[in-house]
């Protein structure tokens, strides 16, 4: 059984509520109808009926919950929140209710904050700014994390490196260029989120050019100064860099390079020293190992809210939503 056949089985067994709010788009209604014939979750859509209607026609969507904002009795409560979370950015009703209406993200971020869904899934026709924006405005950080930040969980086929080919890469949507300080905290929750979603052990690399000091750049001592911190602070998890990929991942190569170490050759977490690593790294492996890559997946939020690529397929959604429930299910 692959890893997101084990997710969807998670996800059965504890059904949680994700909301959809990007009726605007065709795969939502073709993910929304896998999801629900599969029993991984109830899903709300938000918009009209008629656009919902239009949507989805052709496809079986039973069971499907279709809220309106401009008709749920909600609303007016959604606004009254919005208004005192957002008041001393001198929110005022108007807007609040202007926002509500037409900008369908803050609704279902409003609907997981005011306990009516577990979880949002969006990002298909959105920019991850737009999917982010309203989750840190509204539902704010988890209490003890430092940031929000995005991972890629990557099943690869016939792979015998890391949880039988089940990898997290992080950070490969979200922060640029992280300090040391923010290296260590995304390291802390990829290993809490891939122990979440795999089952299994946490084994994080810190990846870099360099294993163990076989080079001398700022950019690598960026790197040793995150894997301190992030070993200072979580004692308890397998942590250890910096390496480079194949020092990290493969055996022979990580007994070679860095014999004393825990992580090296068996890493199933690997943390980027940067952005365009990160999603560089992750699209070579998806196109070229023809990997699953489903994300990227946010961490670090207060309830479970997730990205999807723009360029993301009907089953990628689905995807996304399995993990998004069976996160849930671990808030």
């Amino acid at each position: 059984m692959g890893f997101i056949d084990i997710i969807k089985e998670k996800a059965k067994a504890d059904k949680k509520t994700i909301v959809l709010p990007e009726s605007e788009d065709r795969r939502t209604y073709e993910a929304a109808a896998k999801i629900l014939k599969e029993g991984l979750a109830d899903i709300i859509i938000v918009g009209s009926e008629e656009a919902v209607k239009k949507g989805g026609e052709g496809l079986d969507l039973t069971g499907l919950k279709v809220v309106d904002p401009a008709t749920s009795e909600k609303t007016s409560a959604y606004i009254d929140k919005l208004v005192e979370l957002r008041q001393k950015k001198g929110m005022t009703p108007e807007q609040a209710k202007e926002i509500l209406l037409n900008q369908y993200l803050y609704y279902g971020v409003m609907m997981v904050k005011m306990g009516d869904a577990d979880g949002m899934v969006s990002g298909a026709c959105h920019s991850t700014a737009d999917t982010l924006r309203p989750c840190l405005q509204i539902l704010k950080t988890k209490p003890g994390t430092k940031l929000v930040s995005a991972f890629f969980l990557m099943e690869v086929p016939n792979c015998e490196f890391g949880e039988n080919g089940t990898f997290v890469f992080a950070d490969c949507g979200l922060n640029q260029n992280p300090t040391s300080e923010e290296l260590a905290a995304i390291a802390a929750s990829s290993a809490e989120s891939f122990k979440t979603l795999v089952g299994a052990e946490p084994k994080v690399a810190f990846l870099s050019h360099s294993t163990m000091g076989s080079a001398k750049h700022a950019d690598i001592d960026k790197v040793t100064a995150a894997v301190k911190i992030a070993k200072e602070e979580n004692p308890d998890i397998l942590m250890d860099g910096e390496m480079q990929l194949d020092a990290a991942i493969v055996p022979s190569v990580g007994k070679s390079k860095a014999p004393n170490s825990p992580v090296a050759g068996q890493a199933n977490v690997l943390i980027f020293p940067d952005l365009d690593a990160g999603n560089i790294g992750y699209k070579l492996v998806q196109r070229l190992a023809k990997a699953e890559a489903y994300g990227p997946v946010t961490q670090g939020i207060a309830a479970p809210v997730n990205d999807l690529s723009r360029g993301c397929s009907a089953d990628d959604i689905v995807g996304v939503v399995a993990i998004t429930a069976v996160q849930c299910q671990n808030k």
